[in-house]
């Protein structure tokens, strides 16, 4: 199992700005990122960083890092810079878009997605999943909501759609999306070559413009969605999480 995590990281985010640096147990957020992510078997790890600050930073713990444009419109489209540049030889077909805002992630979780790629040749897409257990995540926009084809027992199927609406309604699991890709690297060309589509510009989510164009979507469901971190609450209760960890 080999493949390339990219981890996008820019210093503008409007709720949180500077994030990507943000001290966690000492170490800054994208780096606790990638160093959680090399922990999982056959990963090379790179950090596509918007800004210099965040190039030096991650380099000078040992990782690499490429520079890409802030101004590019997504992550998928970071990702996708940083994967021609770093690897022009394409030595790598499967690769993993890696939220720099989930800092206490277990490289389990990478694992299974890997795995399920590798295993279904036909996914375009795999992406994960968490059953919500919190009440109030439920009705709460910002909590992603997949709406599964389930099989295998319920542990992965096909993603139909993504909302941020409560949804499907009816009696049964509501599936938090958990914002983690791989890709096959085909796919993600053909994803960025692609405009922002409808459906994508009204739920404010770009994996909906795989859906609209026919890519699939496997959604494999994990234990619990990793904390991640948007507000300076959200950093507070990463700093508490990860000191408990030691």
């Amino acid at each position: 199992m080999s493949f390339l995590t990219v981890i996008p990281a820019r210093m503008g985010a409007t709720r949180l700005p500077g994030k990507p640096l943000a001290e966690i147990a000492g170490v800054p957020m994208v780096v606790r990122v990638a160093q959680r992510a090399a922990l999982c078997e056959g990963a090379k790890v790179a950090v596509a960083a918007g800004e210099r600050e965040i190039y030096d930073a991650v380099t000078s713990y040992g990782f690499d890092a490429v520079m890409t444009d802030p101004d590019l419109p997504s992550g998928s489209d970071r990702v996708h810079a940083a994967v021609q540049a770093f690897d022009p030889e394409r030595k790598f077909d499967l690769i993993v878009n890696l939220q720099g805002d989930l800092p206490l992630i277990d490289p389990e979780c990478l694992r299974i997605a890997v795995r399920h790629a590798e295993e279904n040749p036909a996914c375009d897409i795999v992406t994960l999943g968490a059953v919500i257990t919190d009440e109030a995540e439920k009705n709460d926009p910002n909590t992603v909501k997949i709406i599964l084809a389930e099989k295998e027992k319920g542990k992965s199927g096909r993603a139909l759609y993504f909302t941020r609406a409560t949804a499907p309604t009816g009696a049964g699991d509501l599936i938090h999306h958990i914002g983690i890709y791989v890709y096959r690297r085909k796919a993600l060309e053909k994803f960025v070559s692609l405009p922002p589509s409808p459906l994508e510009k009204r739920e404010k989510l770009e994996q909906l413009r795989a859906l609209e164009h026919d890519f699939r979507i496997d959604a494999v469901l994990v234990d619990h969605a990793p904390v991640g971190v948007d507000t300076p609450e959200d950093l507070q209760k990463a700093r508490a999480l990860a000191k408990n960890e030691g």
